[in-house]
């Protein structure tokens, strides 16, 4: 019986991380390796949008090293080590709890149902108590300004925020075009839009902690 390609992709990893190794790999740290982890997602995004097959391998492969290549370094830890096996089984339960609707046969009425059960589920799970609990604050602006609306309408809490106001229909093209507007409006003016997003979701947050605090 051959080898999973996995468990040799693990052996590949201990062997470039262990002495006699690599010394570049020996070095990398999990914060060394964080600008290619999002590289290398933004690579595969790239590919999927061009619908390139053999590049979706390769990209994959790529992300799928970035997650190997941080497991490993997480056994050298001193105090709290974890491998790649730790990682796969933490995930692995993960999902089997958050859909019940498929190993616990819970009944669903359709997709929202699933959605409201998945965050419910994960808010209990990590005992998160605010709309603002596990938003991944360092992504760029305009993603995480959409979760926290996201989140602001799924918890219930209201935050004033301009309309913007137009007599086109909000579709993606109309959309798209009125963000590419503001954008170059912004280089016009020497502001750079990702920071002036920024403060606006940093003034979301805020909202939104004061408003769970009344």
């Amino acid at each position: 019986m051959s080898k999973s390609e996995l468990l040799r992709l693990v052996e590949v990893m201990d062997k470039l991380r262990s002495p006699g190794g690599c010394p570049w790999d020996a070095e990398q740290t999990h914060e060394s390796l964080l600008k290619y982890l999002l590289e290398e997602s933004y690579e595969f995004a790239d590919v999927v949008d061009s619908k390139d097959r053999e590049g979706m391998r390769e990209e994959l492969g790529d992300v799928l090293l970035q997650v190997y290549f941080h497991s490993r370094i997480a056994q050298d830890h001193p105090t709290d080590p974890f491998s790649i096996e730790d990682v796969a089984r933490a995930i692995a339960d993960k999902l089997i709890h958050r859909h019940p609707h498929v190993f616990e046969g819970l009944e669903v009425s359709g997709m929202e149902e699933v959605i409201d059960n998945w965050e419910a589920i994960k808010a209990k799970e990590k005992g998160r108590k605010s709309a603002v609990d596990g938003v991944a604050l360092a992504q760029p602006a305009l993603p995480l300004l959409s979760k926290l609306l996201y989140r602001a309408q799924k918890y219930g809490v209201e935050i004033a925020i301009d309309q913007f106001e137009s007599d086109q229909p909000a579709t993606e093209e109309s959309v798209g075009k009125a963000l590419a507007a503001v954008v170059a409006w912004a280089h016009a003016n020497d502001i750079d839009p990702e920071n002036a997003l920024r403060q606006q979701a940093r003034a979301v947050t805020a909202q939104i902690q004061a408003s769970e605090t009344r």
